[in-house]
């Protein structure tokens, strides 16, 4: 539990601007921020009120229960109580609002993260809508989860306008809500945004990942494989070691200078997880992996530089899940087919279903997935916030997102939008039927580019170890032959 929460003086008071001159009554949004475990504090960046829901709807409104509690009191014969004059709750689509989470979640780097939700309401509005607000955080702590630590508080903001004052409270995420699960904490603002140091790094990968034939059944789909295969890759990233500007990261000192700071990760010296791979009797492929990730931290000028290594790995991980996400969430996908050669497109019937459902051991042609490219956005005091793009999208469909989901307008200047990754990876299955019946070489299939996945056979290892083996031979021989070459030339002379 933090201790004490420090909020960025400019954009709070911008957000009590904005919420006293719109005349509502009540509001609900997500707090922008960190929760520092080694500072036991949190930091509080932005507020970003949640848009009104497909239906136009808003996210919460106040339920009057005066004319309720009346009716009740009268069918009981009773009079009603005077309190009931003030007695109005929150009500809150706390669905919405959990889903409106999970996509700001996706356009946060590194040091940033959804913390907690804020509301604009009366304080006793406030008093009788706990249980309701509590739900609601613990719904945004499940949709928005903070992966580098396993956190179970989150913070609930107060705006009262009657009075007007802010508080911060702790929210204890336990499975029964009650009111004590609500904890004051100090709160106060200050230079939160102009004081974080930036770290970036580029972040090249080739993994590969086997596939058993137990996992290669009519249930286990590409994106199911490429979802299990990340989650193992990110247990192995969390242990790599670290240069920030060349130095090896050994100690726990703050970092002191506002430069922009480059990373390196440094993984350990693995296995040849494919070669290994190929040695299982029960493997019939191997899907790999490859390409390049952009990613952006910010770090609090008390913390150690170490935790900058951490939020790095967490958006490199992030980053990773999000792509795959929203590969899956797109319900009118295309599904390319061309045939071995790569050349056009097959003409037989494409499936009604997307490619991350498609069943690697049930393909006979290769498939072709794009996945999105990452591009960096400005948002408040020189940060970033990102969003991912599909192959087929411009930068224009980047205003829609930022309006709706951060309530922000994208720069007139897209010079100002990065784009580092300018060629999106892509997912590539080999069809299982070339693999597992057929036997043909993975030599034979070029990998596109440097961003793609790929399943190809284990009898590729198979044949390029008879192929070493082969070479082998023939060097022996011909060394020995040219011995014996030479050895008759010099007795002829």
């Amino acid at each position: 539990m933090v201790k004490a929460v420090v909020a960025d003086e400019t954009q709070l008071n911008l957000a009590e601007d904005r919420l006293s001159q719109s005349g509502l009554t009540s509001q609900v949004g997500l707090v922008i921020g960190k929760l520092s475990s080694t500072l036991d504090r949190g930091f509080v960046y932005d507020l970003v009120p949640t848009p009104p829901n497909d239906a136009g709807e808003p996210a919460c409104s106040l339920i009057e229960t005066t004319t309720a509690t009346f009716k009740d009191d009268k069918k009981k014969g009773s009079k009603p109580k005077s309190q009931a004059a003030d007695s109005s709750t929150l009500a809150i689509d706390r669905d919405w609002v959990a889903e409106h989470a999970r996509q700001v979640s996706r356009m946060l780097l590194g040091g940033m993260k959804v913390v907690g939700i804020y509301v604009w309401i009366s304080d006793t509005s406030f008093k009788n809508s706990t249980i309701t607000l509590c739900q609601t955080v613990k719904g945004v702590a499940e949709a928005a989860p903070v992966l580098e630590t396993d956190y179970d508080k989150r913070l609930l903001i107060h705006i009262s306008y009657s009075p007007r004052r802010w508080t911060c409270r702790n929210c204890v995420l336990s499975s029964n809500i009650t009111s004590s699960s609500i904890r004051p904490c100090d709160f106060k603002m200050g230079r939160v945004l102009s004081s974080l140091r930036t770290f970036r790094c580029t972040y090249n990968f080739n993994l590969s990942f086997p596939i058993c034939h137990e996992n290669a059944s009519n249930t286990s789909t590409l994106s199911s494989i490429l979802r299990h295969g990340i989650s193992v890759h990110a247990k192995e990233l969390r242990s790599a070691n670290a240069l920030i500007d060349g130095n090896l990261v050994v100690n726990e000192e703050p970092c002191t200078t506002d430069d922009l700071h480059e990373v390196e990760l440094l993984l350990p010296f693995m296995k040849n997880t494919q070669a290994e791979a190929c040695s299982q009797m029960d493997v019939v492929g191997v899907l790999m992996f490859s390409g390049s990730v952009c990613s952006f931290a910010y770090l609090n000028s008390k913390e150690p530089v170490s935790q900058a290594v951490a939020d790095i790995k967490d958006d490199i991980i992030r980053s990773l899940q999000s792509r795959l996400d929203i590969i899956c969430d797109e319900a009118d996908e295309d599904l390319g087919l061309v045939d071995d050669d790569g050349g056009e497109a097959s003409q037989e019937k494409l499936p009604e279903k997307p490619v991350s459902k498609l069943v690697p051991s049930l393909l006979r042609k290769t498939c072709n997935l794009a996945f999105p490219r990452r591009v960096f956005i400005p948002w408040l005091a020189g940060t970033f916030i990102c969003d991912y793009l599909q192959p087929s999208e411009k930068l224009e469909v980047l205003k829609d997102h930022c309006v709706e989901l951060m309530s922000m307008e994208t720069p007139t200047d897209t010079s100002a939008i990065l784009q580092p990754e300018i060629e999106a990876p892509s997912v590539i299955a080999k069809s299982f039927w070339d693999v597992a019946v057929l036997g043909h070489s993975a030599s034979s299939f070029s990998v596109e580019k440097n961003r793609m996945i790929d399943t190809s056979g284990v009898d590729n290892s198979r044949e390029n170890i008879k192929s070493i083996n082969f070479n082998i031979l023939a060097a022996v021989f011909f060394l020995l032959l040219s011995i014996f070459v030479g050895f008759v030339l010099l007795k002829r002379s």
